[in-house]
């Protein structure tokens, strides 16, 4: 095996500003993928959230129809809690691309700063109303009113 030829020239070390610019660089890419990373999550959320939402009115249904008395009237209160449900998890999932976007667009705006997203709590919020009305019906029905 051959070596090749020992030069005293020393290899061209980087300026500050070739520095800079890969930081940089790398600093969006990270930020790109911590954005990509919160939108599975909105995507996660949202989709059980929609997944609830089909699955209660089916199971309570489904246990209505077990019943030896079938009842005239539906149950109609958890056909209401299931759309909430579906409706908060689109909600999420649309404030999330929301979100999405308009990330990437300050990143590629070289004018990348923090500011705050509402977001999250809005949809948190959504789901403490559903809770709520959830349980005053089940303690209404437990008690019957």
């Amino acid at each position: 095996m051959s070596q090749p030829p020992l030069t005293s020239e020393t290899p061209k070390q980087p300026n500050n500003n070739e520095l800079a610019a890969d930081r940089t660089e790398l600093a969006k890419y990270r930020s790109r993928a911590a954005g990509d990373r919160t939108l599975m999550a909105w995507i996660r959320t949202s989709l059980s959230l929609i997944g609830f939402g089909f699955g209660i009115p089916t199971i309570v249904r489904t246990i209505e129809n077990t019943r030896l008395s079938q009842n005239l009237n539906p149950v109609r209160f958890s056909v209401i809690v299931g759309l909430a449900f579906i409706g908060t998890g689109m909600l999420g999932m649309a404030l999330g691309l929301r979100e999405h976007r308009r990330l990437l667009k300050q990143i590629e705006s070289d004018r990348y700063t923090y500011e705050s997203s509402h977001s999250a709590e809005i949809v948190a919020v959504a789901l403490l109303v559903i809770g709520l009305i959830s349980f005053i019906g089940v303690i209404f029905k437990s008690l019957n009113f």
